[in-house]
């Protein structure tokens, strides 16, 4: 997967594969291959695959179809805040015990 910039003027963001380090940190599987659905308009996709714009007080993922926001994930230096209110269900692929 790549990791590029999209939009134009002042709506430029990066793809999901820029939350793969943040995300990694917190959890021990690599959340940007889940498969999210969004509670606003029902679309399914990677998380790797959102629009996420990261010029803001934290990084925040918005749903390609309808804009609404999926995602918000804000680090101190001795916490994260972590917010998936925007998905209705997040499947995350884990190995097979």
């Amino acid at each position: 997967m790549t990791m590029g910039i999209q939009g134009d003027g002042g709506d430029r963001h990066m793809d999901g594969n820029v939350l793969a380090g943040p995300l990694g940190e917190l959890f021990s599987v690599d959340v940007t291959a889940a498969t999210g659905t969004c509670a606003q308009c029902g679309r399914n996709g990677p998380v790797a695959g959102l629009p996420v714009y990261a010029n803001a007080p934290g990084m925040v993922a918005r749903c390609p179809g309808c804009d609404n926001v999926l995602m918000r994930l804000v680090r101190s230096p001795d916490s994260a805040w972590l917010d998936f209110g925007g998905f209705t269900a997040l499947r995350i692929p884990v190995p097979a015990r």
